[in-house]
């Protein structure tokens, strides 16, 4: 058929994961399971960190910014993926797509730069304690936050347009659970190469630049941690960089993986696509929970507050 005979597309049918009735009641479980274990876990990083003093420090702060866009992130995917697990009609509206794809990547963007800050504050505490409280003060923290949450719009505004622009007619399925710029140019009526290359500089931007930033800090750090002459100094520096460093590289290496590497197969492309969307959310709270002493004091704390006093 000729694309002057096409319709435009007002709505997009999702594939999802799986069309068996069976397998779908499966997922939902899954995913239901994965994005309360996300909203408790963030919420309760965000209320201990807001109530506990001791936690009133740059990387919490940062901590409490990556556990909003966590939520946030999956709250935006999850939700709606699990409506259609339930639904025979596995459609979105043209306008509501646009608005997920945007969302999703503000909040993703959002979390890259979040992720290269705490770094570059944890090289401030490690590498210059000395001049650390001098350049991490509140307003530069607030600052870099607001950088972060700032950069994430300007880059989903970018590509969200150079994805959109394109026409759409004709076939309207796209491969993957939720609205993703990659699935969604797959299914253009027109030659992508150009909102290609524009998504891939802008991944650039927002993935290879902060993980190189990343990698610097963190060479930086190993190199003063081994001179250290304590054998409890290095401990303690390995334990406050650990959870931030495993979360990078779950986060990152998926990323990356989705948006700077040669296209693999579909079923591939969900399994990422799952893995950075729905499992690392769950996961960021997890791991700063379960690894950082601070955290499980200030949790022993409120539960303690929350306990009726014995006369």
């Amino acid at each position: 058929m000729n694309q002057t005979n096409q319709t435009w597309v007002t709505e997009f049918l999702l594939l999802g994961l799986s069309n068996d009735p069976q397998t779908q009641v499966l997922l939902f479980v899954l995913f239901l399971g994965v994005y309360l274990v996300t909203v408790l876990g963030s919420l309760l990083l965000i209320y201990l960190v807001l109530t506990d003093s001791q936690l009133h420090i740059p990387m919490y702060f940062f901590l409490c910014n990556l556990s909003v866009a966590d939520l946030c992130f999956s709250t935006n995917i999850v939700l709606q993926a699990m409506n259609h697990m339930l639904t025979r009609k596995k459609v979105i509206s043209f306008m509501g797509c646009v608005a997920q794809l945007f969302l999703y990547l503000i909040f993703g963007a959002t979390q890259c730069a979040l992720l290269a800050v705490m770094s570059y504050d944890r090289y401030l505490a490690i590498c210059d304690p000395m001049h650390y409280p001098i350049i991490m003060t509140r307003r530069m923290c607030s600052l870099l936050a607001l950088g972060c949450w700032i950069s994430g719009i300007l880059i989903s505004l970018v590509d969200t347009t150079f994805t959109i622009h394109l026409p759409f007619k004709g076939d309207n399925r796209i491969a993957n659970f939720f609205c993703e710029a990659p699935a969604l140019l797959d299914v253009a009526s027109a030659d992508t190469h150009n909102s290609q290359m524009v998504i891939f500089l802008m991944g650039v931007v927002i993935l290879l630049a902060p993980v190189s930033l990343i990698l610097v800090s963190y060479g930086s750090i190993i190199v003063t941690v081994v001179r250290m002459k304590t054998t409890s100094g290095r401990l303690k520096a390995f334990s406050t960089c650990g959870s931030h460093l495993l979360v990078v590289i779950l986060f990152y290496g998926s990323a990356i993986i989705s948006y700077m590497t040669p296209k693999s197969s579909k079923e591939q492309a969900k399994l990422v696509s799952v893995f950075y969307a729905v499992i690392n959310p769950m996961l960021n709270p997890l791991i700063y929970s379960l690894r950082n002493k601070d955290v499980k004091r200030a949790f022993r704390n409120a539960t303690n507050r929350g306990k009726p006093c014995r006369p």
